[in-house]
């Protein structure tokens, strides 16, 4: 993929302002990749530049991320279809064509994000003196490394590790591992407090210690490493909070893109689920997650500046709880279980404030469960796509099926400039 080989600095000059500056780099308003590259001041400036590549508009990773996968799932129902490169993903099946812009920007999003965090890991070691500003760059920089190949592995069958052009591609599986790889360099490097050169410059909302344990038990479960995933599940501190924040000059994407239009998509009924998966009427998410607020958003999604969470508390307790099930800890399995149905005092304000679990004590009754609640609890966060293959849900080439694809097709930007390696993709009408 040839847009893989450039490091697109549109917004350096701004993110070169916003630190303090030590080092004399001339005109910073034309700032050169090499001047970039060899300042402290640089790099650190890269960090706020994948975070705002992962979030800013409706060409963003995240909004990319969710908008396909919820409808791809059916948790959000298209309200126009006039906006056809969302109605694809909407009418799912052979209709998602890869020329899609929507999973287009995703995998190119992902791809830059790679690129630039595979500079700063080359660079930093070389550049940044004091082991605790280097340290930290190199942990923020193996973390959005991390993200960036842990979604695509959530919704590609193959994935290139190697930013170069002609890059090979390995299996999803190879990828998430790589993911785990990266999150055990970034928790290497956190040895020791992040330097006060870094939390100054990039802020303090995300929690990193915590988002890297976090992201390592996502990528560890979907692997299928048990083990490893309730441990570092089990070592995150549910009190704390990663966000990716907003304001009016950077809106919240799918609250100014979509929600608020009332002319793009819409939360689904029930959370897009029904028969034995439908919710509890008293479910408090159901206020929290479909309900509009007085801007017409929902969730994580309510105004212009409303941060959106790396993770939830819920979604550690929901993976301890499948660890368990999966290894027949059926007890154990609900108590943590319960914890999210019964939860009143969720730092995000996500809270069931339900009774717990009565169901029958089998381990495909809890497992079902489960998933009922993983999907109403991380609704609209971009992974109901990648549970529903876990938990065999029906899928395209089954009756009844609960997500319209299964993974997308290669984008033509990637296949244009990789003919050699860019595999088939997947098979459509069938399991795709």
């Amino acid at each position: 993929m040839k847009i893989k080989k450039y490091l697109l600095y549109l917004l350096l000059p701004v993110m070169l302002l916003a630190v303090s500056c030590s080092q004399d780099i001339p005109n910073p308003n034309a700032a050169t990749d090499e001047q970039i590259l060899n300042s402290s001041e640089g790099l650190i400036g890269m960090i706020n530049g994948m975070k705002f590549r992962y979030t800013a508009g409706g060409a963003s990773g995240l909004y990319s991320g969710i908008s396909a996968n919820g409808l791809t799932t059916g948790e959000l129902v298209i309200l126009n279809a006039g906006n056809a490169e969302l109605a694809q993903l909407g009418n799912g099946f052979d209709n998602v064509a890869p020329s899609n812009s929507v999973i287009t920007n995703l995998w190119t999003n992902m791809n830059l994000l790679r690129a630039d965090a595979q500079k700063i890991l080359e660079n930093a070691p070389n550049v940044i003196g004091d082991a605790g500003t280097r340290n930290g760059v190199l942990a923020y920089a193996n973390f959005f490394n991390a993200l960036a190949v842990g979604t695509m592995a959530q919704f590609w069958e193959q994935v290139p590790l190697s930013t170069e052009i002609d890059a090979q591609f390995s299996s999803r599986t190879a990828a998430l591992e790589e993911a785990v790889r990266l999150l055990g360099e970034a928790s290497s490097q956190l040895s020791s407090p992040l330097s006060a050169a870094v939390t100054s410059a990039i802020g303090t909302d995300i929690d990193l210690p915590n988002a890297v344990k976090a992201l390592t038990a996502r990528y560890q479960l979907m692997l299928g490493n048990l083990d490893g995933a309730f441990s570092a599940a089990n070592s995150v501190d549910l009190g704390s909070q990663s966000v990716l924040k907003f304001d009016n000059v950077t809106p919240n994407p799918v609250f100014r893109s979509s929600l608020i239009t009332q002319n793009v998509y819409d939360v689904s009924e029930n959370f897009g689920l029904s028969g034995a998966l439908a919710p509890d009427p008293a479910d408090g998410r159901i206020a929290f997650y479909l309900t509009p607020n007085e801007n017409s958003g929902k969730g994580f999604f309510t105004a212009d500046d409303a941060p959106v969470p790396i993770y939830l508390p819920g979604e550690m307790m929901l993976i301890k709880a499948e660890v368990n099930a999966r290894q027949n800890k059926l007890g154990d399995a609900v108590a943590e279980l319960d914890k999210v149905l019964t939860k009143t005092d969720d730092i995000f304000g996500v809270n069931a404030a339900l009774p717990g679990y009565s169901g029958a004590m089998s381990q495909d009754a809890i497992l079902q469960e489960i998933y009922k609640n993983r999907c109403i609890e991380l609704f609209m966060s971009g992974m109901k796509m990648e549970d529903s293959r876990r938990f065999g849900r029906p899928g395209p080439q089954d009756a009844n099926p609960e997500r319209s694809r299964s993974f997308y097709p290669y984008p033509n930007v990637e296949r244009d400039n990789n003919v050699d390696n860019t595999p088939s993709d997947p098979v459509c009408p069938g399991p795709c």
